[in-house]
């Protein structure tokens, strides 16, 4: 396991409950994300079972492990369900062109850096993007019936389609998605996991991001092919 360093000034959400005042967020665009060493460790890409994925998505075993281990901190009648693991690097350098342009639409004025920034808060840059490390997952909660519960947003709703309450800490969503959000913060958190603080579906393990957000001195999975 990497050893610790100092966590960096400013904060990224973790295990927080999710109502408290939110801390300053660290983007992946942030250079200090893609300066982290990558100590690569070769740990293999394992299928989630059907309880936990109904597309058994692939993501590494020590994830796969850390997931298992929070769907069992879960009160009866829930469930995780996740819904994308490991991601191509062809399948992110499309989505990250895709958003860009729909940004650039937006903003006609923004630079290439200004629309990394905020093309960054939906969908990582391809050099650091957790998913193409097979470090990170999306994933929801469900009921005993498998239908998913009420987490404010649709997964994957983008800042601009969701009024920014994709943000795991926006205000204007209802009690019950609060709740469920605290819930994912408690047990994913507690498996070790790091959630992205602008998508309440993306959690990780192992990944740059992961690494800047607990101090560790290298990340030990990098992008796979």
């Amino acid at each position: 396991m990497p050893r610790r360093r100092a966590v960096p000034s400013v904060a990224v959400v973790t295990t927080q409950t999710l109502s408290s005042p939110a801390p300053p967020v660290v983007l992946l665009s942030d250079p200090r994300v893609a300066a982290v060493p990558v100590d690569e460790s070769g740990e293999p890409l394992v299928r989630l079972p059907r309880e936990l994925s109904a597309t058994r998505e692939r993501v590494r075993r020590g994830l796969a492990e850390r997931l298992a281990s929070a769907a069992g901190r879960l009160p009866d009648g829930i469930g995780l369900r996740v819904v994308e693991g490991h991601r191509t690097a062809a399948d992110q350098a499309a989505i990250v062109a895709s958003y860009t342009a729909e940004l650039a639409a937006r903003h006609p004025d923004a630079d290439a850096a200004r629309l990394r920034v905020l093309s960054s808060r939906f969908v990582a840059p391809l050099e650091v993007a957790p998913h193409v490390a097979g470090a990170a997952v999306d994933l929801t909660l469900v009921d005993a019936c498998g239908d998913d519960l009420d987490l404010g947003t649709p997964i994957d709703a983008t800042p601009e389609q969701s009024e920014g309450r994709c943000w795991t800490a926006a205000d204007g969503i209802g009690a019950d998605a609060r709740a469920h959000r605290d819930l994912m913060a408690r047990v994913l958190g507690g498996a070790g996991l790091v959630n992205y603080p602008t998508e309440w579906w993306h959690w990780s393990f192992g990944d740059r991001y992961w690494a800047l957000a607990t101090g560790a001195d290298h990340a030990p999975y990098g992008p796979l092919s």
